[in-house]
């Protein structure tokens, strides 16, 4: 077991009782060295100490072990660590997920890991971008398996997935993999039997040259052509949902819009039944590109951003779909605030997994704003069960007698 920074913090901040009397010593003599300095030296000063002591009294230390960990994963699943905090628990053979540069994610050992590539994150204290550190998560369960995915295999994520559990899937942007998936996911077999989640990893936007990649931890293989899936079987009395918070609503003046053609690039559309450019009808209207396309799915709404409007065609983030209806999403003046309005909606959720839409953190100005519980990588893409975008993807797993209330908002 190693503490890392934040837990260590937590530590010091918090009253436990400890049956160890030596630990208890220490601890008490690290509260006092860290109120008169709080810096992160000192912070990485107490880390050392209290690691040290853990893995010298490893026996002694047994009764106080279940204390400790109820202690730190009371806290949001999800930290900020660098890159040897990361290789410390790979190496202690931790079930992980992990997010970061590509450049990061290689260098990392092998282990019991997935990762993809971003330099976005919504970690404890807000919004976050770095290089240079990673956000990991970390899972209990023992029944696992990794496994690539080629745009040929990936038909087969949900018949690979666990009838009791939940699968992340890393799919790097752009790639083939990614836009397969995306235009067929809907068809393949048990697809919604099966809890499906997962992102598209990419890059940051301020650096060209960067390449989105999904890895392997276990074979030691970054993919930038293949989808990476980490399959997850949870404990019989516990049920896996997938969950999405959409800060969007349909503008009711918006005009049902529909598509015969389908995919990421579409010229034409019908707006009200009558058929136009859809790039013409754009500019005519004076829509706000910011805003999503919301389709109805009988009742909840699923985003599609814009990318681009180029020769008169219009490039999507996600596919659109012939038979579904789509309109316009109404302004949101605050995105942080509309956020906060939704999780206030949310009670007793046990978030396991969590992603944001890279727009959502760009357009809503995110960096150093807080979304509570919902920590996780900002991403290019967000799957629940297929692509969608601007969107906040999330897993719970709660006892079956108990479901969490969750709110998506109505079409």
């Amino acid at each position: 077991m190693h503490i890392t920074l934040e837990e260590t913090e937590k530590l010091l901040k918090e009253d436990r009782v400890f049956t160890q009397v030596g630990f208890s010593m220490l601890l008490e003599r690290l509260k006092r060295f860290y109120a008169q300095d709080s810096s992160q030296l000192a912070l990485q000063k107490c880390t050392d100490e209290i690691n040290a002591f853990i893995d010298k009294f490893k026996m002694i230390m047994a009764a106080d072990y279940e204390n400790i960990t109820k202690s730190l994963k009371s806290q949001i699943n999800g930290h900020i660590m660098t890159f040897d905090e990361t290789t410390r628990l790979i190496n202690d053979g931790k079930l992980l997920h992990i997010a970061g540069t590509e450049n990061l994610l290689r260098k990392l050992p092998k282990g019991n890991w997935i990762g993809g590539s971003t330099e976005y994150f919504m970690t404890k204290d807000g919004g976050k971008v770095s290089g240079e550190l990673l956000l990991v998560t970390e899972f209990p369960y023992k029944d696992f398996f990794i496994r690539a995915y080629d745009s040929a295999e990936v038909a087969n994520v949900a018949n690979d997935a666990f009838d009791n559990g939940f699968s992340i899937v890393i799919f790097p942007f752009d790639s083939e993999v990614h836009t397969v998936y995306a235009k067929n996911a809907t068809s393949y077999e048990n697809i919604f039997m099966r809890n499906i989640t997962g992102w598209a990893a990419g890059v940051n936007l301020n650096i060209p040259g960067q390449t989105p990649v999904a890895v392997n931890g276990m074979a030691a293989q970054a993919h930038a052509n293949k989808a990476v899936a980490l399959h997850l079987k949870t404990p019989d009395a516990k049920t896996a949902r997938i969950n999405i918070i959409n800060i969007f609503t349909p503008d009711e003046k918006s005009p049902v819009i529909e598509f015969t053609e389908e995919g990421f690039s579409v010229k034409k559309c019908y707006v009200d039944g009558k058929e136009t450019e859809f790039a013409d009808y754009i500019t005519r209207s004076g829509i706000d590109t910011r805003l999503p396309l919301i389709g109805n799915y009988s009742g909840n709404g699923a985003n599609v951003a814009f990318k681009t409007i180029e020769n008169d065609v219009v490039n999507l983030y996600a596919p659109v779909f012939s038979g579904i209806k789509y309109r316009i999403a109404k302004e949101v003046k605050d995105y942080a605030a509309a956020f906060q309005s939704h999780i206030a909606k949310i009670s007793g959720a046990d978030v396991v997994f969590s992603c944001n839409c890279i727009l959502n953190f760009l357009y809503g100005e995110l960096e150093g704003k807080k979304t509570e519980s919902f920590i996780g990588p900002i991403t290019f893409g967000e799957i629940a069960y297929q692509l969608l975008s601007q969107t906040l993807v999330y897993v719970t797993v709660a006892d079956e007698r108990h479901t969490p209330l969750v709110y998506n908002k109505q079409v």
